[in-house]
This record gives C-alpha cells, sequence and structure tokens, in this order.
C-alpha cells in the first residue's frame, strides 16, 4: 500500500474542533462503518523499522502492520485492504478519538491513565517491552546510571519522556532533555551528536541502530530497563463489537503458534481432529459467527499474515530483538491466548 499523508501539527489542531467520533461511527460501530467502507484504516507510527515502515516501494512493513493486515483479512478475506495513516507520538490520540483512524497499532502504551481519561480501549498486549538508552560506543558508558549531567534526545508526549525525569528524580542524576516531535528527527539529533544519549523503548532503540548499517556497532543500549512498557493496539471506548473482533485477531495469531499451525501448513491442519484446532481453523462451533465474520476467519489470517512468532521472525528477529518475555507461556514468556471456545 502507498503511503498516506502524515499527521502533523495542522491536523492534529483541525482534527481538535471535531466530534470525538464520526456520527455515523456514533450510530453504526466502527465494525459496520469498516464493512461498509470496504477498507480498514489504521494509524501507524511514522517509521520504526520492525513494528511499521514502507520499505523502498512503498509498501509497508512490520509486526504492528502484520496485525493491521489480519483485521483487514478477518474482516474482508484480504490482507491488502488496509490504508496506513502515519500519525507523531503527539496526534496519535486526537487520530483514533476523532475517527480519522480505526484502530490504533502504533507502539502505545496500555496505562490507566490512557485506559481511563482517552476514550480508548485497549485490545490485548502485542509487545512487552520496556524503556532503554542507547550512546556511542566510544562514550565508554557501561551503564546509564553514569549519565549524570548528560543530554538525552526524547519524543514528547510519550510515557518515554516522563519516565526519563522520573528516573533521573529517582537516582538524584542531572540531565537535560532535547525534546523533538518527529522520529526522524530525533534519531538525527541523537546520531549528529545533539545529545549524549537517546531513550525510548528497548526494541525502539535495536530498531533504530539497524538504521545505520555498518555504523550500528558504534552504538550500544545500555543494560538498565527503566519501566514496564506493554505495547498494545488501541480501539475507542464503548465500541465493544469492533474491540472483540481486534483483541481476538490478535489471539488467533497467539493460538496458531501455540498450537503450531503456520502460513506453510495450515492447510494440511484443517484435517487435524484436536477440537480447539477445528475451532480456531472453523471447522466446528460458528465461533466466526459470534464476532460477525466468516468461521474461517483465523485460517485466513494464519494463510495470508501467519501465526505471531511467524510475524516476529520475520519484523524483529533480524534486528537482533529476541523473543525474551515476548515468548510464549509455554516457553517460558508472557504471551498467552484465552481458549477458543
Amino acid at each position: 500500500m502507498k503511503r498516506l499523508r502524515l499527521l502533523g501539527v495542522a491536523a492534529a489542531s483541525a482534527m481538535l474542533a471535531l466530534p470525538a467520533v464520526t456520527s455515523a461511527q456514533t450510530q453504526q460501530g466502527t465494525f459496520d462503518v469498516v464493512k461498509a467502507r470496504g477498507t480498514l484504516i489504521c494509524g501507524v507510527n511514522t517509521g520504526l523499522a520492525g513494528f511499521a515502515a514502507p520499505d523502498s516501494q512503498g509498501n509497508w512493513q512490520g509486526l504492528d502492520v502484520d496485525y493491521c493486515r489480519a483485521i483487514a483479512v478477518a474482516m474482508f478475506g484480504d490482507a491488502s485492504k488496509v490504508r496506513y495513516v502515519p500519525t507523531t507520538s503527539q496526534v496519535r490520540f486526537t487520530a483514533l478519538q476523532s475517527g480519522e483512524v480505526d484502530v490504533l497499532a502504533r507502539n502505545t502504551t496500555w496505562t490507566l491513565s490512557r485506559d481511563t481519561s482517552l476514550g480508548l480501549d485497549f485490545a490485548g498486549i502485542n509487545f512487552y517491552d520496556g524503556q532503554g538508552f542507547m550512546v556511542k560506543k566510544s562514550l565508554g558508558v557501561k551503564s546509564a546510571k553514569e549519565l549524570n549531567g548528560a543530554t538525552v534526545c526524547v519524543q514528547p508526549g510519550t510515557t518515554t519522556e516522563q519516565n526519563l525525569t522520573d528516573w533521573f528524580r529517582a537516582n538524584n542524576l542531572r540531565f537535560t532533555p532535547v525534546v523533538i516531535e518527529r522520529l526522524e528527527e530525533v534519531n538525527a539529533a541523537f546520531f549528529s551528536g545533539r545529545c549524549d544519549a537517546l531513550t525510548t523503548d528497548v526494541s525502539g532503540l535495536a530498531s533504530i541502530r539497524s538504521t545505520q548499517g555498518a555504523r550500528a556497532e558504534d552504538y550500544v543500549i545500555l543494560p538498565e530497563v527503566i519501566s514496564k512498557e506493554p505495547l498494545a493496539a488501541a480501539v475507542r471506548h464503548g465500541d465493544q463489537r469492533w474491540s472483540d473482533l481486534v483483541r481476538w485477531v490478535f489471539f488467533a495469531m497467539l493460538a496458531a503458534e501455540e498450537m503450531g499451525i503456520t502460513s506453510a501448513n495450515v492447510d494440511s491442519r484443517l484435517a487435524d481432529q484436536n477440537p480447539e484446532v477445528q475451532r480456531l481453523l472453523g471447522k466446528s462451533a460458528d465461533l466466526g459467527k459470534m464476532l460477525g465474520v466468516s468461521d474461517n476467519w483465523a485460517y485466513q489470517i494464519i494463510k495470508q499474515v501467519g501465526n505471531y512468532g511467524e510475524s516476529f521472525q520475520r519484523h524483529l528477529a533480524p534486528l537482533g530483538i529476541a523473543r525474551g518475555p515476548n515468548e510464549l507461556w509455554t516457553k517460558g514468556g508472557l504471551q498467552y491466548s484465552p481458549p477458543f471456545r
């Protein structure tokens, strides 16, 4: 899909005057609006390798992009029926609240305040993360606690900004923030030497470092992880039919991995007599009808997009990001799907 316009400050200002959602969405709910439109509109990052970034042909790739594609498959049976709207950290919530996007899949941390005060619901944690620091190896810094007096590049309007202030204060350290909105610009400031350190989620640091090619080895991610950052897709509060679908799309990808069902073997697994496999793949129980979609919705997701592990391996493993807490619960991780029954 071709890259759409970037939601910037001007767009954010314009959207502030809009109602929380359009009248059609109020009356019908997002599920019906998306179905009638024939295309899912997904809010994503402006460009973060491994999660959401356009390739050289303008096609979006990444873990969050695969989530959007999987929702489109459930709705339409076609992973290509998605439009991607790149959003900055400061306008992402306005984009969702105003109806500019149907779902926000953009490295967004699930917090109490966001869950209760922004009119949003979170639909399952698709990546467990934590905030860290990256510095140039030549500085000789081995620990974040050696950053007293450092300049630190950070994006505004993020949990990252608050965590940074809290952590330095808790450790009786001083720092000077260099606050820049656009991801590309904050990264450029760090790599040009304007800041001593860059802080964001550890997965983001690995992604950003990967963009440096042969120079990637010049940078080191420090060992401290200073926060919990459960990243989740968000939908509008009170839109239950839509949030159910978005949530169970993710669980279908998880459950498929746990059952060993992949894009390569899903056709052969249709003959599997395991009752939960039959329910997941739409051979029994009519679970799709409960969500308002076809009974083979999960089969189609696995066939066209793959399971969670396939998506992780395709987009994040090449960046050196280990599964860690995002491993399945059966392998010591935190990822866990409720039963399909």
